[in-house]
């Protein structure tokens, strides 16, 4: 019997290959093994990188379901959710209120491979968005927006996508085997913040726009794969998603108000809107190829 782990479809021969791998090395490590793992499939990215982080997390899942047994941990890896911010470095925190043309030209800076600007921008989500940030987890990009006069007027990060969200799969008209193929062309905006003491009409949507233009390339460029679809989760009562409808996005429905790790219906969270911005006229032919 075949079961689907982090997007792969694992027989039984998968297991036992997993097992005996896990046997024959007793000294290594979890990620030595994932790693070995990596290479005994030569499970990469578009852009020829080792899969390690979704290796990882396949044996760990594995371990959890006690199909495997996996050597224990030597290190503990940080409480993410507990991380402090990183100090942020003398913020400009003077009002900026004008007309969006008053700023000048904006400059748009993915910032996911150079520390320090991932930290500074990392350290403004925590303190000023609503949901805070512990950072990204899997493929990721991050950016960082300022005016001509490189003041920081926002910060945006894309993740990976949610793996079920009824509106978006029933507007994408997929299977669930389509879905487990193809769910890395999709993209979620899971944060957008405008810092708080800029208050400059239109700039939301300027920004929501000037990004997807590029953000097939960057993805690209970073993972070697294309994207197709982006989704963004707007909480009802808290946001209108002004900025995503004038920057065309297109509102396909609304969550069912649980988490994705409520197993028994039992867990309920705000409701939220779902929003969504194609990135290719054919998006839906190739994510249901």
């Amino acid at each position: 019997m075949n079961l689907t782990v982090q997007g792969r479809t694992l027989s039984r021969a998968h297991l036992e290959q997993i097992r005996q791998m896990i046997s024959s090395h007793p000294g290594w490590s979890r990620r030595k093994l994932s790693l070995a793992l990596c290479e005994q499939w030569d499970w990469r990215n578009g852009a020829g990188q080792w899969k390690d982080m979704a290796s990882r997390t396949l044996l760990v899942k594995l371990h959890d379901r006690g199909l495997i047994q996996l050597p224990e941990r030597r290190q503990i890896p940080p409480n993410r959710m507990r991380r402090q911010p990183a100090p942020v470095p003398s913020p400009e925190e003077a009002p900026i209120q004008c007309a969006l043309a008053e700023l000048g030209t904006l400059t748009v800076t993915e910032v996911s491979r150079d520390p320090a600007l991932r930290s500074e921008l990392a350290a403004y989500l925590q303190l000023h968005h609503y949901l805070g940030y512990a950072g990204p987890v899997g493929q990721n990009l991050q950016y960082a927006v300022r005016d001509s006069n490189g003041r920081l007027l926002a910060c945006m990060v894309f993740g990976a996508a949610a793996w079920k969200c009824q509106a978006r799969d029933e507007f994408i008209g997929w299977t669930l085997e389509q879905r487990g193929r193809q769910l890395h062309r999709v993209v979620n905006n899971s944060r957008f913040l405008i810092l708080p003491w800029v208050v400059v009409p239109h700039l939301a949507s300027c920004i929501l726009g000037t990004i997807a233009r590029r953000l097939r390339r960057d993805w690209q460029a970073k993972y070697g794969h294309d994207i197709d679809l982006l989704e963004t989760f707007v909480e009802q009562g808290r946001f209108q998603g002004t900025a995503y409808r004038a920057a065309n996005w297109i509102k396909a429905g609304q969550t069912t108000g649980r988490t994705r790790q409520d197993q028994h219906r039992q867990i309920q969270v705000p409701r939220k809107d779902v929003y969504l911005y194609p990135l290719h006229l054919k998006f839906r032919a190739r994510l249901c190829a």
